[in-house]
Order: C-alpha cells, then sequence, then structure tokens
C-alpha cells in the first residue's frame, strides 16, 4: 500500500513557533528570574546586617550598665555583709536604667542573695547554676531562659572589685542578671527600632519563604548553646521590573497569534485524527476506525490496521474467556464425573465379588446380575454423553438429513417414553399434537431430533414427582418452524441457574440433582443438536411451579427401563448379638450391597437414607458402635452430619464412604473428623478391615 506523505508545513509550523516561544520566554523567564533572585538575596544578606546590628545596639546600654555595676567594690562588699538596704537605695534604683523586668544577684557559690522584680516576672530564683559556670569562663554573657511566664532574655556578668576592670585578676565575688520578659511588649519595642514586623517561633517551628518578603531568623539559645526560640523579621520587598513585563506582554501576544495559527492547522491536520486513534485505543470505537480509515496519507492505513486488530482482539477475548470459564467448568464437572462414574463402579465391582466369593441360590444370582446390568447401561450412557459431548466440541458433528413423517415419529417417541414412567410416581403425561398437521414427511436428522425430545422429556419426568408432563407440538407454515414445548410441573430451576442451564460442565446442585443422579451434560448435548438442526431453545422456569423448554427447527417439507431394584425398608434392621452398625446410604443399590456383604457376618445393621436421619440415629441410640457414612446425600451431607454428631458422640467411630479419592478430598475427610474411609467401588477386604479396626 503506498503511503502519501504529509505536508511538512504542519510540522514546520508548530515547531517553528514553539521554538520561537520558548526562546523568547526562557530569555525573559531567566532574565527576571537571575535579576530577581539577585536582588532578592542581596536584600536578605543587607536586612539580616542590619537586624543584627540593631539588636547589639540596642542591647548595648545594657551590658555597659552591667559592667559598670559590677567592677564596683561596694557590690563586692555587699555580697559578703548583704546589706539589703545599700542594695535598695542602690541597685533596685537602677531597674529602669537597665530596662529590665527584673534584677538578681547570686554569691560566689552561685546561691541566690537577692532580686529585683517587676509584675511581670513572679519567679524568685530561676537563673541555673550550669549559666554562671559559663559566666566564670566569658565573664560577661547574654543568653536565653524559658521560665513559668515565657521565655526571657539574661544578661549577666560576674562581680570584681573596682581595680580589676577586665575581670580577669580576681576571681568572681558573685553573679549580677538583668533579664527581659519577651513578651508583646519587647516585641513591639523591636519592631520600632528594626521597622520589620517579629513573629515569635517555636524552636521546632519553620516558616516558608515567601516571595515578596525579606526574612531573617534571630536564635534565642540558653546558656549551652541550645536553641529554645525564635524571633522573625519580616519586611516587605518591593522590587518592580517593569520593562521585563512589558516585554513579557508582546512576548505573549505574539505566542497568542502563533497559538491560533497552530492550533487551527493542528486541529484540521493533527488532532482530530488523534483523537481518533485515542478513541480507538481506547474503546475500539467502530466508528473512530471508520472515520480514520477515511483521511489522507498513515492516518488512513494506520485506521485499517485498527480495524484489523479490533477483529483479532474481539476474537482473542472470546477466545480467553470461554477458555477460562471452561477451565473452571471442566475442574467442577472432572469431581461430579467421578461420583456419577463410580457410583454404577460400585455397584458392578461390589456384585460382581459377591457372585464370584459367596454360595448363591438362583434366584440371588439372577438378581445380582440385573443389577449389574442395569448400572453398566448407565454407565455406557455416561460414557456415551462424553464421547457425544467431545465430538461436539471438536466439530465432528455433522447433522443426517433424511425423509421422516413427524407425526409417526412423535407419536412412537410418546408412547416409548410414557411405559418408562415409574408407576410409583403420580404424574399425567400428555401428548398435544399440532392443530396443523403436516402436509408432507419433513427434511430432518431423525436421530438428533429424537434425542432432543427424549432428553428433555426424561428429564421433565425424572425431576416431576407428581402433577403432569405436556408434550406439545405446532406446524409454523408461516415461519417456516416447528415448534416443541416440554411443560412439567417438577421442582423448578431458580432463575439465577437459568442462563447456565444449557451451559457444558455445569449442573444445578439441589437434594433432587444429587437424587437423581447424571453428569447435567443432557442439556448442553441438546442444545447442541438444535443449533446443528438450524434452531434456537429457551427456557421458563420457576422454583416450585415448574419449568417450561421451548425449542423450535426449521419446516422443510419433501426408552430406557428404569433400574428395579428389590425394595429394603428404611431403618431396617438385621438382628444379632454383635456390632451394631450404622450406614447412612441414600443409593438403595450400594446399601443392598452392604447388606450382602454383611449377610454372613452377623452384624446389626441400622440404614439411614441422609444426612440428618444419620442424625438423629446416633442421637437417640446409644447401641450404635459404628458409622459408614456417605459424603454425598440429599437434604444433609456427610460432613454436614459429622459436625454435629462429633459433638454429642466424640467417640463414635464414623467412616466415610465416598466416590470421591483425589488427595484433596481425602485431605478434606481427615480434616472434618472421620476416623477412616473408604472408596467407592467398595473393596470387601478393605471394609471388613475397618470394620474389625474399629
Amino acid at each position: 500500500m503506498t503511503l502519501k506523505k504529509t505536508s511538512p508545513k504542519i510540522l514546520f509550523l508548530i515547531v517553528s513557533s514553539s521554538i520561537v516561544f520558548l526562546m523568547l520566554y526562557g530569555v525573559l523567564l531567566y532574565y527576571i528570574d537571575k535579576t530577581e533572585r539577585a536582588a532578592y538575596h542581596n536584600s536578605v544578606e543587607l536586612f539580616e546586617s542590619k537586624i543584627n546590628e540593631l539588636l547589639l545596639l540596642e542591647s548595648k546600654p545594657i551590658l555597659t550598665a552591667l559592667k559598670n555595676d559590677t567592677n564596683w567594690d561596694e557590690f563586692v562588699d555587699f555580697i559578703a555583709t548583704r546589706n539589703q538596704t545599700w542594695y535598695d537605695e542602690t541597685i533596685s534604683n537602677e531597674l529602669e536604667i537597665y530596662g529590665a523586668d527584673y534584677l538578681g544577684v547570686y554569691d560566689k557559690n552561685k546561691n541566690f542573695i537577692t532580686r529585683t522584680p517587676t509584675p511581670v516576672i513572679k519567679t524568685i530564683d530561676f537563673i541555673p547554676k550550669r549559666a554562671m559556670a559559663v559566666l566564670d569562663k566569658k565573664r560577661v554573657a547574654k543568653f536565653y531562659l524559658k521560665i513559668p511566664e515565657g521565655v526571657v532574655e539574661v544578661t549577666g556578668a560576674t562581680i570584681h572589685p573596682s581595680d580589676d576592670p577586665l575581670k580577669v585578676k580576681t576571681k568572681p565575688f558573685g553573679y549580677f542578671f538583668a533579664v527581659r520578659l519577651i513578651n508583646q511588649k519587647f516585641i513591639k519595642n523591636l519592631e520600632k527600632i528594626t521597622t520589620s514586623k517579629i513573629t515569635f517561633l517555636k524552636s521546632d517551628e519553620n516558616k516558608a519563604e515567601q516571595r515578596h518578603i525579606v526574612s531573617t531568623v534571630y536564635s534565642l539559645e540558653n546558656s549551652r548553646g541550645k536553641l529554645i526560640g525564635k524571633l522573625l523579621f519580616e519586611r516587605k520587598f518591593d522590587v518592580y521590573f517593569e520593562n521585563t513585563i512589558r516585554i513579557l506582554y508582546i512576548i505573549i501576544a505574539v505566542f497568542i497569534v502563533y497559538l491560533v495559527v497552530s492550533i487551527y492547522y493542528t486541529q484540521k491536520l493533527v488532532y482530530r485524527p488523534l483523537y481518533l486513534v485515542r478513541r480507538a485505543l481506547q474503546r475500539g470505537s467502530l466508528s473512530a476506525i471508520a472515520e480514520l480509515k477515511k483521511t489522507s496519507g498513515e492516518f488512513s492505513y494506520i485506521g485499517k490496521l485498527f480495524e484489523e486488530n479490533n477483529n483479532q482482539k474481539i476474537a482473542l477475548i472470546k477466545a480467553k474467556i470461554k477458555a477460562e470459564e471452561g477451565d473452571l467448568l471442566k475442574a467442577s464437572f472432572l469431581a461430579n464425573l467421578s461420583h456419577e462414574i463410580r457410583t454404577p463402579m460400585n455397584a458392578i465391582n461390589g456384585f460382581t465379588e459377591l457372585i464370584l466369593n459367596t454360595e448363591l441360590n438362583d434366584a440371588e444370582r439372577i438378581e445380582y446380575l440385573n443389577v449389574i446390568q442395569k448400572n453398566g447401561q448407565n454407565l455406557v450412557s455416561i460414557i456415551d454423553d462424553l464421547i457425544e459431548m467431545s465430538k461436539i466440541d471438536a466439530n465432528q458433528v455433522a447433522p443426517n438429513f433424511t425423509e421422516i413423517n413427524l407425526e409417526s415419529c412423535i407419536e412412537e417417541l410418546y408412547e416409548t417414553i410414557k411405559v418408562t414412567i415409574p408407576k410409583k410416581k403420580r404424574l399425567k403425561f400428555k401428548l398435544h399434537k399440532s392443530k396443523i398437521p403436516a402436509a408432507y414427511n419433513i427434511i430432518t436428522d431423525e436421530i438428533k431430533l429424537k434425542q432432543v425430545i427424549i432428553n428433555l422429556l426424561t428429564n421433565a419426568i425424572k425431576y416431576t414427582e407428581e402433577g403432569m408432563v405436556n408434550f406439545k407440538y405446532d406446524i409454523d407454515e408461516e415461519n417456516n418452524c416447528i415448534h416443541f414445548t416440554i411443560q412439567d410441573t417438577g421442582s423448578g430451576i431458580d432463575e439465577e441457574h437459568h442462563k447456565h442451564v444449557f451451559d457444558r460442565f455445569k449442573r444445578v446442585e439441589n437434594d433432587q440433582s444429587i437424587a437423581v443422579g447424571g453428569l447435567g451434560l443432557g442439556l448442553s448435548i441438546s442444545k447442541a443438536y438444535i443449533e446443528i438442526l438450524g434452531g434456537t431453545i429457551s427456557l421458563d422456569s420457576k422454583v416450585g411451579e415448574g419449568s417450561t423448554f421451548y425449542f423450535s427447527v426449521p419446516l422443510k417439507y419433501a426408552k430406557k427401563e428404569a433400574i428395579v431394584v428389590k425394595p429394603i425398608r428404611e431403618n431396617e434392621i438385621v438382628k444379632s448379638d454383635n456390632k451394631v452398625i450404622l450406614i447412612a446410604e441414600d443409593d438403595n443399590i450400594n446399601f443392598l450391597l452392604f447388606q450382602k456383604m454383611m449377610k454372613d457376618k452377623g452384624f446389626e445393621i441400622i440404614r439411614a437414607v441422609n444426612g440428618l436421619e444419620a442424625v438423629d440415629i446416633c442421637v437417640n441410640n446409644s447401641n450404635i458402635d459404628l458409622v459408614l457414612m456417605d459424603i454425598k446425600m440429599p437434604v444433609m451431607n456427610g460432613f454436614e452430619a459429622i459436625e454435629r454428631i462429633r459433638p454429642l458422640r466424640p467417640h463414635l467411630h464414623i467412616i466415610a464412604q465416598t466416590a470421591y479419592s483425589s488427595s484433596e478430598d481425602k485431605a478434606k475427610i481427615e480434616k472434618a473428623g472421620f476416623d477412616d474411609y473408604i472408596t467407592k467401588p467398595l473393596n470387601r477386604e478393605r471394609l471388613f478391615e475397618l470394620i474389625n479396626k474399629y
């Protein structure tokens, strides 16, 4: 495919306008930033220097007065004599000279002597001895302290005779301190002196730098140099760059012109196609792909690629979803398959072993052989369903269209299925023929059509204990269809399962489905057959009211007898003086096999047909020595049953009998509290080994 080149003018316009703008703006920004930063830093340094000078100047009178008073012989004598009158007449009167809020005197041993306070400082003695130790070295020092009234500025000096003005000849005779409280009055005075705004900050508190304000921080440290607070000095930074602003306006105006032109051409030749590309990428929009294909040059080619990719993606997503669902469904299906195959195999192997290893009369032998035959037929039916499902999955099933008489075919099916309905079921099975009979024979796949009808009718009969099953068909010549309806008054299907009822490897699990057995492939095979014939199938069902299946096939002109098992009375007891064994088994054949295996052992056998009945018998019959508990039973399964029995009969031996044989199932059985387990098909030697063991 030949690709047209897009005009380089659009690219040149966008690149050139962007470069011009970036260059001009960059130069301007660099100039403004450099100039403003330099001005700002110079202002900060100058401001910081001025603040330090003003603070030093402000504290100089206090230092001068302090040095004069602390080189005074009479002050030295006061330390020794502690003449309070002298102190009150001289030092106390100097409180205003110092501009202080507190004056304090300490002797050479750093013990408090006297003070001159003001109302703002009520604490008597707060100068730490370590601060006086600092004065021993420095002679004169200023530091800050935190007292109950707040943070104070302390200026102190050692006391010496007048002949030692430098305070180096003699040791300190005492210590004298002038203290000022850093309160609102103190801060207002400093603000007036420094012409700045002052804010007191905690030691761990910081304030962000502001563009139009210069600031400096004066640290308030104690005698050991530890920070106890800060004074933030701030002043407005008024610097204007009028020429730069004018240049900026010019650049912005030029850029706007360029931007308008660029947007126009970009929108027309670049942005719209890119927007369509984004929609195609994000949402797979078919309309965006179609519009993109209509553009010129590379974007048209990209649109065609998107269309191909979108089709491939949809196919891959469908395949992925189908594969993931298939994996999950197959895992569930295989677990159910194991149970459904092992159940007839249990009967086949068990009764075969009885025939081979026990003496039987003719009637018993025939009965056992009939059981083996029926279970063999069930097993073959299961295998047939599996093979047919595999063929359908592999697309190896094709219709074999032949000419048939529809009425004769339906009548034959009806009569065949009617005789297979167990007499114990109180239900009416009715056939409703089409009001308009077929004018001629029809062309369809007779075998597949019959199989669909048989599957749906047998399901309806299987899940309906009493009521009716209606089978109806109608010829619709107007739409060239044959409509079939199978309606029952059985248990019904919950609405949440409707969308999965035809899915492969899925089966609605409930007490009735457990009781009737099966893999649940019948409906999946039926749906596949109907689709092969070119028809459709649907469902309408409510729990407790029954189900109705509808299916249609194109109109083109041109069963099994249930296993009969000798009925066994529930809670049937074979009296014996030996062990009493409870067998919890819902399947008559499996229970019969247990009976026959234990016939000559003299055990007293009690049967429970579900888990709930097993719990009741264990609770009410203390003579039970051993329980053989089936895992999968209606009403209550084996796991739920043992969970109720164990707290009441903790020492009762319970053996699980199950068709599940995977390592995970065995671990689950052990965790549930079973003493042991035996798998189906039953092994006679293993059974008696476990009975003898427990």
